[in-house]
């Protein structure tokens, strides 16, 4: 690789949470997707890129439930399936968003958030100096629970893959509908498990930032 190929950081100072802004709900209902927006798929694939200046703008709730309802929500309810593919139905990622006003866990099933921590720790989600700024970061944690009967070398490369398709999902969401995001790998493991209030069985593996993109 090049060093005009290469992507440089400064890396910012790693502070420990903020105190939240605003109300922290112990849960938040999110509203139903809206299944008939957005671009082609063709032209969503054309404008799919990432991102790493953010606009200082909040995010609404109908493109949070969205969001969260593309990256791993229940698309078939009489099975239970979901928008991401996941090696045998175990979809052992779970999904954490860390928002101004404090960290949640999404429910896919129940369609909300269930409150994790009373904390803004989205400059905990990474060491690049815009998580802190957008108005979302997310974050795929694998809970080893329920992956305790797979190998180690599969239950690696199972998570891999479910967290790339749930990554994907939410770049062809932001795509369509001109939000601004990045995956993200640079991230303080140890650090960023106590920030989200995790079990000792559930590790970050990939994080995401999310938001409106800087006005030309």
């Amino acid at each position: 690789m090049t060093e005009l190929q290469r992507i440089e950081y400064e890396p910012a100072p790693l502070l420990p949470p903020a105190p939240a802004s605003g109300e922290a709900q112990e849960f938040i209902s999110l509203p139903r997707p809206h299944l008939d927006g957005g671009a082609p798929l063709m032209t969503v694939l054309a404008h799919r890129k990432s991102t790493r200046a953010y606009a200082n703008a909040p995010m609404s709730i109908q493109t949070l439930g969205e969001l969260l309802w593309a990256a791993n929500g229940i698309n078939r309810p009489e099975t239970g399936g979901h928008t991401a593919p996941s090696a045998h139905g175990y979809h052992e990622i779970d999904i954490y968003a860390a928002l101004p006003q404090g960290v949640y866990r999404y429910e896919p099933t129940l369609h909300h958030l269930v409150l994790k921590h009373r904390a803004d720790a989205r400059n905990m989600t990474g060491y690049q100096d815009f998580v802190s700024k957008a108005p979302l970061d997310l974050v795929y944690v694998l809970r080893g629970s329920q992956v305790l009967d797979t190998p180690p070398q599969q239950r690696e490369l199972f998570a891999g893959v479910a967290a790339g398709a749930i990554c994907q999902n939410v770049s062809l969401y932001c795509a369509s509908t001109g939000l601004a995001t990045v995956v993200r790998g640079w991230i303080n493991t140890r650090l960023l498990a106590d920030a989200l209030r995790l079990n000792e069985d559930e590790v970050p593996l990939l994080a995401q930032t999310v938001g409106e993109p800087v006005a030309n």
